[in-house]
């Protein structure tokens, strides 16, 4: 992978970063990750040490934060036609 990638999110921990991929990469944008190995190892997440930069592409930048803005301002959510029925 050669194209530049740019911050889009910064997560403050594992667990936070990955909710953050998975919503967008739901969206069809591919996320890339940044961050200190001790977050892995050790679980750290005081004084930015657990710290996660989310990396996208240079094409999806503007989608990208479109959908954290909009999750973020609490519009998005599932639309009204969505089958929610527990009978799976």
């Amino acid at each position: 992978m050669d194209a530049p990638l740019h911050r889009v999110f910064v997560a403050s921990g594992e667990l936070q970063a990955q909710q953050v991929r998975g919503f967008l990469e739901a969206a069809g944008i591919s996320t890339f990750e940044r961050g200190e190995a001790l977050r892995k190892t050790h679980g750290l997440t005081v004084d930015g040490l657990g710290a996660v930069e989310i990396l996208v592409e240079e094409a999806d930048v503007d989608q990208a934060r479109a959908l954290l803005d909009s999750a973020d301002a609490g519009s998005f959510r599932i639309g009204d036609d969505a089958d929610l029925s527990s009978d799976a």
